[in-house]
């Protein structure tokens, strides 16, 4: 059961970093895949910081941030 909200938060996740990094150009699956893995690097990147996330929205926030780092890595990448 864990993995089910674990992808769904990460296609939250995903889908809020698409909607603000616009013009990033990865499209509506890409950016879930993005979100999906902006889950684990948020959770890297929080934890390296002494952070962590409780609850539904915590997580969220954590995949979001994540994303988001990803998305502008390979914006930064594509050029």
């Amino acid at each position: 059961m864990n993995i089910i909200w674990f992808l769904i938060v990460g296609l939250i996740a995903g889908w809020l970093a698409g909607q603000f990094m616009k013009g990033s150009g990865f499209g509506l699956i890409g950016n879930i895949i993005i979100g999906i893995l902006g889950a684990v690097i948020g959770g890297f990147l929080f934890g390296l910081l002494g952070f962590g996330a409780t609850g539904l929205i915590g997580s969220i926030i954590v995949a979001f941030v994540g994303a988001i780092v990803l998305i502008y890595i390979l914006g930064l990448l594509r050029r």
